[in-house]
Order: structure tokens, then C-alpha cells, then sequence
């Protein structure tokens, strides 16, 4: 296993220090070529280039909400073409002018960020799925361009706006402006998506629920990636327009929106260089292809594209990082150093009502799986609920953590009313919940998944990334004790099940709550592994007063860690009273007998 110490702060101060300087050197260097290119360039690699450097912009903002946000969109041409049409309508009505150009820029902006807005919360809203949003993003450029026909000849209608005045300027002069807009684009997009609000991106697009039961919301996040990159991209329209002095319904079409999809695929997504590469790639190859081959080239792009992303599906720049490690050794970063936070004092009594539950009832239909479910549980107790298969256990546990998810009856967690609020809603009231298969985030590092674990406490950098993350006590003790204090920069694909469980506890415990909801966390684990777990969740209800709520089959790992036990049989509690009477129980008998015969009838 590599050194996982971590550095000293004025090492980790240091390779921040060289990080930032070589980050300086290297824009120095992007602007130099941009401003020297046109000196060893022909006109028309410049003119093809120039166009190119727009689209690429566009492309990165189809980066960014797909390859790190993980939503398909097909929409950022819409965006595109706002721009493209704010400055071709506003120069072909009013002439050419300052109040025009601020006139076209504040047109282009507005329009893109109201209908990325709309869009947003079309596609985003509680219960949305990916491909409804990738649908919808789809309808949007394909009802701009209808609006662009039907627009006469205030839009051109099919033939669009030609001939309108615009800036004179030199073709490299137009390459420099273009190029730098360009690199300040790339450069600002990486520096928010290696940040701390970067990893949160990737957590939406890594498990969108369990970022919603780590008190994200996750519609807002999306909305805002939305209207920001839809400005972006309506931005980078505005100067493809007022370069080629043309405006076309083909720059907002569905087709020009799929065009940059495939830029980014080829690129290689998530990683915002890839989207340029892809761009320049595909905009080059068709500018000097339609010429020489006009009836195949299509055809030819598509094939080296098939080839690329069979071969490596991370795209062009994939080959490349591919490379590097095979030449390059991996060079050491500063590790992230863990610390305890300053315990919140509390504002809840010791004994006092955690969990407060009065005739809960869930009917799918004529089918109830709940009815009249009543208990309240306190601080500082452990509560198994147990019971056969289909006995609603889970549905339960859905119930307490959303409050959209029940059908009747009365909720409260900590004291608070959980009414028909969503689970980062819920979550704020001090709930914290452990799902049965563990919900990680499978691309962040151990330390970035309970970084993004803490956004709902403490509110990420949007352009650092810091080496020092604060944890409360409770979630350090889990680190430490199941070993993933060693493991902090592995990613969390690469744990076994049992460390999967454990980052999935300490994240959990990283909100800080007062209820913790555990539905079967010991399934899958070794005996020593589960021993560990029920000398944690013991620790964690006497020594930090959490309310635990635990769903568990296994009577003997119940019976050992259990302050109280409620048996919920047919959507009914059936017994509510003290581990011994409960696990001695005639009904518990029958219930576990009655299972057990089932499972052997099964496999003979």
C-alpha cells in the first residue's frame, strides 16, 4: 500500500504554491500560440478555426452538463442559437452600434437563462428521471427552430439573417479574440470542476439519490448548471454570429446539438479538454472533407467516431491519459488531512421524542402494505425493527425519510413535522440514512465522497479544493476503525463491500443527525465486520445519543446491540417491548420457523 501520511502543511502549502505557478505558466504559453498562430497559419485554416474555437465553446457546456453532471442534453444549440439570433435580429433591425451590441448581449443572456430556467424545472423536478430530461432538452431545440420559420422576416424564417452589419475586424484579430475566449473559458470551467462544488457535480451524476439524502438539492444544483451554461453557450452564439455575419436556423437544431454530443464523445467527456479536442477534431476534418469528398465525408467522421469511442471509450484524451501512466510515475499530491469539527451544541433533551410516528398507513391501490403503524423512539436508543420478508420494513424506513412517500398519518423527526417535504428537506431536521446495497459515489475518492457528504454543513469552495476535511467525531471514528483513514485517496469503486458500508456510515454520519436510519447494513459483511459495526452503532447510541432505528433479519446480531424491538408483520407492528420478550416471543418463533422452512422447501 502506497505512503498514505499525510503531508505537512507547509509541503501541502508548497504543492499548492507549484500547482498554481505551473497553472500561470501554461496560460502564458495558450495565449502566446493563440496570439502568434495567425503568423504560420493560411486565411482558411484561420476562418475554419475561428468558427471552431465558438463551437468548442459550446461543446464545453455540453461537458459539463452531461459529462459531469451526467444529464444527455441535447440542448445547449438552443442556447447557441438565442445568442446567434439576439445579434442577428437586433443588428438587422436597429442598425449597428454600442446600445445595440449591449442591446444584443443583455437579449442573448436574458433569453437563454429565462428558457434554461423553464427548462430546468421542466426537467428537474422531485422524481425526474435522466431520460426525461435528456427528452426534454431534446424538444427544445427542435420548438426554437419551428419559431425561427414561423418568424417571417423578422427571423429569415428557413433562409435566415444575412447581410446584417457587424464588427470589422481583421481574420486574426477575430483568431486571438476567439482563442482567448476560448482558453478563459477551459480554464475557468476546470478550475469550478476540480473545486469542491466541482465533486458535488460529480456526485449528481455518480448516485443523484443519495446526494438527495445528504441534504443536496439536487434539482437546484442541476437548474443552476443549466442557466449557466446556457448563458455560456449563448455568449459563444453571439461571436459566431458576429464573425460570419450570419445567422441560420441550423445553428440551433436538434442536429447541431447532436453534433456537439458526438464533439465531446470523441474528446472525451468529463474532462472539458476533451470537449475541445473533439470540437477543433470534427470541425477541421469537415471543413477540409466537404471539399475534397462532399458525398462521403459525413459518412467518414462517422466511422473514425464509432472506431475512437469502441476502441477508447474515454475519447481522445483517454488515449492520452492512458500514455502518461505508462511513461510517467505517478507523482504524489498533498493527502487530505482529516480533522474533527466543533461539536454543535444540542438542542434536544437527552430522553426527548426522536422519532414520533402516529397511524402511518401506505396503499398502493386497493394494496396496503402499512396501516396504522404507531411508535415513537428516544435518544440514545437503538430500535430494531424486524419481521418477515414483505412485512414492510423497507417501506417504513421510505416513509421516515421522505415525506411524499406516505399515504396517511402523522411524522416527526426531532421534534419537527416531516409533512410532504422531500428527503433534503427531511434531512436538515437531523435524519441521516443508510440504504441496504451501500450508496457511495463510485468515481470520488474516499476523502471527496465525505467532503461531499459535508456540503449540507459546511458550503463548498467553488474554485479551491481544500486538503483539510472536517469531520464530526462520530464519522472519524468510523473511518479510522474500519481502516479507511489509509484509504482516502482510493476511489470508492476500488473498496470491497465492507468498506463500501463503512464510507456509506461515515458519510451518513458526516450530517451530523440525531436519527440514523439503518435498513440491513450488516448484509454481505464477514463476522469480524459485523462485530465492528455493532461496537459502532452501540457506541454511537450511548456515547453521541443518536436515535437508531435499525432494520435487521439476523435475531442474534439484534438481540446482542438492541435496547427495544418492534415486530412489524402483514404492515402491522405485531409486538412492540424489551429484547428478551421480543426475541422469546411465540410469534417471532413461528415468523423465523415459518422462513426458514420456506428458504429449505426452496433450495430442496
Amino acid at each position: 500500500m502506497p505512503d498514505a501520511r499525510p503531508l505537512s502543511p507547509a509541503a501541502a502549502t508548497q504543492f499548492g504554491v507549484s500547482r498554481r505557478w505551473s497553472a500561470v505558466l501554461l496560460a502564458i504559453l495558450v495565449a502566446a500560440g493563440i496570439t502568434l498562430a495567425p503568423l504560420l497559419l493560411d486565411t482558411y485554416m484561420i476562418n475554419i478555426l475561428i468558427r471552431a474555437f465558438f463551437v468548442a465553446i459550446a461543446a464545453i457546456t455540453v461537458d459539463i452538463v452531461w459529462g459531469y453532471c451526467g444529464t444527455l442534453t441535447f440542448g445547449q444549440s438552443a442556447f447557441f442559437g438565442i445568442g446567434v439570433y439576439a445579434l442577428a435580429i437586433i443588428f438587422t433591425e436597429y442598425g449597428f452600434g454600442s446600445w445595440q451590441i449591449l442591446l444584443a448581449l443583455a437579449t442573448a443572456v436574458i433569453a437563454a437563462a429565462a428558457v434554461a430556467t423553464v427548462t430546468g424545472w421542466l426537467s428537474f423536478y422531485p422524481g425526474s428521471t435522466p431520460l426525461y430530461a435528456s427528452i426534454v432538452s431534446l424538444v427544445v431545440p427542435i420548438v426554437l427552430v419551428q419559431v425561427l420559420y414561423s418568424g417571417g422576416t423578422f427571423t429569415g424564417s428557413s433562409s435566415g439573417l444575412v447581410g446584417f452589419e457587424t464588427f470589422d475586424l481583421e481574420f486574426e484579430n477575430w483568431f486571438r479574440l476567439a482563442g482567448l475566449c476560448l482558453a478563459a473559458v477551459a480554464v475557468v470551467a476546470l478550475i469550478a470542476t476540480r473545486s469542491d462544488s466541482g465533486r458535488v457535480l460529480k456526485a449528481l451524476r455518480d448516485n443523484d439519490e443519495r446526494c438527495t439524502y445528504l441534504g443536496i438539492n439536487t434539482s437546484r444544483y442541476r437548474i443552476v448548471v443549466l442557466v449557466v451554461t446556457a448563458i455560456v453557450a449563448a455568449l459563444a452564439g453571439f461571436g459566431y454570429a458576429a464573425f460570419g455575419g450570419v445567422a441560420a436556423p441550423e445553428n440551433a437544431s436538434f442536429t447541431f446539438g447532436t453534433r456537439l454530443i458526438i464533439m465531446v464523445a470523441l474528446g472525451g467527456r468529463g474532462t472539458i479538454i476533451g470537449a475541445i479536442v473533439g470540437a477543433l477534431s470534427i470541425e477541421v476534418a469537415s471543413a477540409y472533407l466537404s471539399g475534397s469528398l462532399p458525398y462521403v465525408w459525413e459518412l467518414i467522421i462517422g466511422i473514425a467516431l464509432i472506431a475512437v469511442i469502441l476502441a477508447f471509450p474515454d475519447g481522445l484524451v483517454g488515449i492520452v491519459k492512458r500514455l502518461m501512466r505508462g511513461v510517467q510515475k505517478k507523482q504524489r499530491g498533498p493527502t487530505t488531512r482529516l480533522r474533527p469539527v466543533a461539536k454543535a451544541a444540542a438542542n434536544a433533551e437527552e430522553n426527548a421524542v426522536a422519532i414520533e410516528v402516529r397511524g402511518l398507513g401506505k396503499h398502493f391501490g386497493s394494496l396496503s402494505v402499512l396501516d396504522g403503524v404507531q411508535f415513537a423512539a428516544r435518544r440514545a436508543e437503538l430500535l430494531s425493527l424486524v419481521g418477515p420478508n414483505g412485512a414492510g420494513k423497507t417501506t417504513l424506513i421510505r416513509c421516515l425519510s421522505d415525506g411524499r412517500e406516505r399515504s396517511t398519518g402523522f411524522v416527526a423527526i426531532a421534534g419537527h413535522s416531516i409533512d410532504r417535504l422531500p428527503p433534503d428537506r427531511v434531512v436538515q431536521f437531523g435524519l441521516g440514512r443508510k440504504f441496504q446495497a451501500a450508496s457511495v459515489f463510485e468515481t470520488l475518492t474516499v476523502a471527496e465522497c465525505l467532503r461531499v457528504a459535508r456540503t449540507h454543513r459546511a458550503r463548498p469552495s467553488l474554485i479551491t479544493t481544500s486538503t483539510v476535511l472536517e469531520l464530526p467525531a462520530a464519522a472519524i471514528s468510523v473511518v479510522e476503525r474500519s481502516g479507511l483513514a489509509d484509504r482516502l485517496g482510493e476511489e470508492a469503486r476500488n473498496l470491497s463491500h465492507g468498506l463500501k458500508q463503512a464510507l456509506e456510515l461515515a458519510m451518513v454520519l458526516s450530517l451530523e443527525p440525531e436519527v440514523l436510519l439503518l435498513d440491513e447494513p450488516t448484509a454481505g459483511l464477514t463476522r469480524a465486520e459485523r462485530q465492528a459495526f455493532a461496537d459502532i452503532l452501540t457506541a454511537l447510541a450511548s456515547r453521541d445519543r443518536l436515535c437508531i432505528l435499525l432494520v435487521e433479519h439476523d435475531l442474534d446480531f439484534v438481540r446482542e446491540i438492541s435496547s427495544r424491538i418492534i415486530v412489524l408483520h402483514q404492515g402491522k407492528i405485531a409486538l412492540d417491548g424489551s429484547v428478551h420478550d421480543i426475541v422469546n416471543s411465540a410469534l417471532v418463533r413461528e415468523i423465523y420457523t415459518g422462513q426458514q422452512a420456506a428458504a429449505s422447501e426452496a433450495v430442496s
